[in-house]
């Protein structure tokens, strides 16, 4: 029997481990990325020069539009690819426990077994701005551990959702025909984030009818000879038709982007957010320590006795008054 590998707290040594492919080490870090311990700056200082060479394809959509079994589909004709593949599955928490709900891994329980493919679930516990942070840096981890694609699946289209597909190369809509009556709500958002569109279970009834209406959509916008054409493609994702040809489309997605050159502009987007994020962290950290000492509560009190204005209590605690 192999001896079990003690798995090192130093920052410096869980990295080379992980980068080795030891999973349970893999796991500490990323565990501590995610519940922001002391460790996490030094961490992603060591990571950073690592990164750069793992593609991150986002997956997003409407709940109940098949994106965890499109997930798993397309972690199948990668690894056939012989891709090293990382999937990381942005679940709502548990209101109880904090902890992320499991059911994506459970779905892909066929890759437990299979040392190049890694899939962590990652729960919001309830925040916004922590969470398209850490999943950020999350992702750095998973690119400096050598994985060549990176799948980011979100728990649907909103806000936190768009926040964590800034950190995506390619970006995936799934819908279904039921989408259709919400199209137009959704239609300017939508637009904006997808790099391909996938009308999945595309075998109901309406899927020709909206398959009209994206076409459409997407022929609305301007175009040139350098600008992405955003194909429609249509799966059924849990008998594998059509998978083959969206991961086709993907793929001329990634080629356009280096041709292009904005694989170079995504990138620096990417890390203009890094950078807002740390210090977003950082100063709502150092406001929160000062409403806890005799000042601060003298301030919270005072805006409670509308002494004050919460603008003017606002500028107060920043230091403009």
């Amino acid at each position: 029997m192999d001896t079990p590998v003690t798995i090192p707290s130093e920052p410096q040594a869980l990295i080379d481990l992980a980068r080795s492919g030891n999973r349970a080490a893999l796991a500490r870090l990323i565990s501590k990325i995610e519940y922001r311990n002391q460790d996490t700056e030094r961490l992603v200082e060591l990571l950073y020069p690592l990164t750069g060479k793992a593609q991150v394809w986002g997956i997003t959509g409407p709940p109940g539009a098949g994106k965890s079994t499109t997930v798993d589909r397309l972690l199948t004709h990668l690894r056939e690819q012989g891709k090293k593949v990382a999937v990381v599955a942005v679940d709502p928490s548990s209101p109880f426990s904090g902890g992320a709900i499991l059911g994506d891994r459970i779905r892909m329980q066929q890759h437990s077994g299979d040392s190049d493919v890694y899939i962590r679930s990652v729960g919001t516990r309830g925040r916004h701005g922590g969470l398209s942070h850490s999943t950020k840096e999350i992702v750095l981890a998973l690119d400096a551990a050598q994985f060549d694609v990176i799948l980011v699946e979100t728990a649907g289209v909103g806000q936190t959702e768009l926040d964590i597909l800034k950190l995506a190369q390619t970006v995936m809509v799934i819908l279904v025909p039921e989408s259709g009556d919400s199209i137009q709500m959704m239609k300017a958002g939508l637009m904006e984030i997808a790099d391909v569109f996938v009308l999945n279970k595309a075998d109901r009834p309406e899927a020709d009818k909206l398959m009209r209406e994206l076409t459409m959509m997407v022929g609305m916008n301007a175009h040139d000879e350098n600008s992405w054409m955003i194909p429609v493609c249509k799966t059924e994702a849990n008998r594998d038709v059509g998978v083959v040809e969206l991961l086709c489309e993907v793929q001329k997605h990634q080629e356009h982007l280096t041709k292009s050159g904005k694989r170079e502009e995504k990138t620096k987007t990417f890390l203009k957010e890094e950078m807002l994020d740390i210090l977003t962290e950082e100063l709502k950290n150092s406001l929160e320590q000062i409403l806890k000492t005799d000042g601060g509560k003298e301030l919270l009190e005072k805006l409670y006795q509308k002494k004050i204005a919460p603008y003017e209590a606002a500028k107060t605690l920043s230091g403009q008054n």
